[in-house]
């Protein structure tokens, strides 16, 4: 009997993960995420999926982010009935994250029919707010290294992967091989998350390439933030920082209180403005093994901002002058409260826009990234004449070098290696180098393929 794999996503693309798997009658989603990016692919989340919710046994999650969780309450409404196996801070996060996503496609989805500037008549959000909610209670959290009991066929144990709270490594036991997920993987020398734990042995293995073609440059990010906000507040600027809520948001918190606290910058008005980001900052206090944050650095991070709550609130802030500071979601600036900040601050020269992580083709944040002169943002174009300025050196993402780095701890080598999570250049590359480096049988799947595994 052997055990089949189909990817549903994260092939060919970054977003989107998704992958099912087939053994003895028996059926497995490991990951659900949205697509995000192009409009071809944020298109697939709203088709029927090709799966039967319904005969789905469980779905085991590596992390929170939505392009890994996001997909959830989708399926739900389409006959899934549980279980959710996640480590703790990923149920935790979670309970954040897809509660928001549905609030924040009602909103826009309003916004839209209000405006008209929607196709649609009407425009839907893809789940609601509620929807979200009643998803969190199919979750089951285990801890890290537990193995767990998915019926008959399948049994999982999760590990550390760094990255952000509570993502994890997925291994898989089945009634035949083993196939381990790396899921996102975190940085060796990350100065918040601890690094990612090592997998000694696997029949199968899947693993991310989001950086599969690049090496992070050796450059200190509090240093390099530092440098562009004291240019920024010095010419009275408005800095905005669109940054995913989970992660990027705490990181950026930490750094600014640091920079605060030794006088690198002024000490300016500094603005979270993310519901859900305020509220996973305050997990850090709770999962302090997870990171290397002290207690100190945990209160220092939490409390340099001003936490945004209400719409009312968030409007405000577009009226002020600066100097400040605007952290906001969502951090490819595909939607939330950044984008109207984004449209209030971009047209102005003495203004920055920070882009501190990854950027996905066929994002805003990608088009900014690029130089683009103009990006639209709620059917109409929004004129860029603030500086535009990318910090590579806030990846919360492992490196091809760290990759090999983790994939040099298999004592055995997997019979075969899938490459995913990567744009089409970045998992190729990513595969020759294993190819090169290692030696190993590597694959670069395509999105719906579907491979048995003896």
């Amino acid at each position: 009997m052997t055990l089949e794999i189909r990817f549903l996503g994260a092939a060919g693309t970054v977003t989107g993960s998704k992958y099912l798997l087939r053994s003895h009658g028996r059926s497995l989603l490991v990951d659900c995420g949205l697509f995000q990016g192009v409009k071809a692919l944020r298109l697939r989340n709203w088709e029927p999926p090709p799966l039967r919710p319904q005969e789905l046994d469980a779905v085991v999650l590596t992390h929170a982010h939505l392009d890994h969780s996001g997909y959830l309450p989708v399926l739900a409404r389409r006959g899934f009935e549980g279980p959710v196996i996640a480590s703790r801070g990923t149920r935790e996060l979670c309970a954040i994250l897809l509660p928001d996503c549905g609030h924040l496609q009602e909103e826009e989805a309003l916004y839209a029919n209000r405006q008209g500037f929607s196709k649609h008549k009407p425009a839907l959000p893809l789940y609601t707010q509620e929807q979200a909610r009643q998803t969190l209670g199919l979750f089951r959290s285990v801890d890290f290294g537990e193995e767990t009991s998915l019926g008959d066929a399948f049994r999982a144990k999760l590990q550390p992967a760094g990255h952000i709270l509570g993502a994890s490594t997925v291994a898989l036991r089945t009634l035949g091989p083993r196939i381990v997920f790396s899921g996102d993987l975190g940085r060796y020398n990350d100065p918040i998350m601890h690094a990612p734990a090592p997998i000694d042995a696997a029949d199968y293995l899947v693993v991310e390439s989001t950086y599969g073609n690049r090496r992070h440059e050796s450059i200190d990010p509090e240093a390099e933030l530092g440098a562009h906000l004291a240019r920024v507040l010095e010419r009275k600027g408005v800095a905005v920082i669109p940054a995913f809520a989970v992660g990027r948001a705490q990181a950026l918190l930490f750094y600014i209180s640091r920079l605060k606290l030794r006088g690198a910058i002024p000490d300016v008005p500094v603005f979270l403005n993310s519901p859900m980001a305020i509220d996973a900052t305050q997990l850090y206090r709770a999962y302090r093994r997870e990171h290397r944050l002290t207690i100190e650095q945990c209160r220092a991070a939490c409390t340099v901002a001003q936490m945004v709550n209400s719409t009312d609130e968030s409007k405000a802030l577009n009226l002020r002058r600066g100097p400040m500071i605007i952290i906001s979601a969502s951090g490819m600036a595909t939607g939330g409260r950044v984008l109207h900040h984004l449209k209030a601050f971009a047209p102005e020269p003495r203004n920055m826009i920070i882009l501190p992580g990854y950027q996905a083709a066929g994002t805003r944040g990608a088009s900014l990234a690029t130089g683009a002169n103009e990006i639209k943002i709620h059917g109409a174009y929004v004129r860029v004449g603030a500086e535009v300025v990318k910090l590579d050196s806030m990846s919360a993402h492992a490196d091809y070098t760290e990759i090999l780095r983790w994939l040099s701890a298999f004592k055995i080598p997997p019979r075969r290696t899938f490459v995913t999570h990567g744009e089409p250049a970045a998992a190729d590359e990513m595969r020759r180098r294993i190819e090169e480096t290692l030696g190993w049988n590597v694959h670069v799947p395509e999105h719906g393929e579907c491979v048995s595994l003896p």
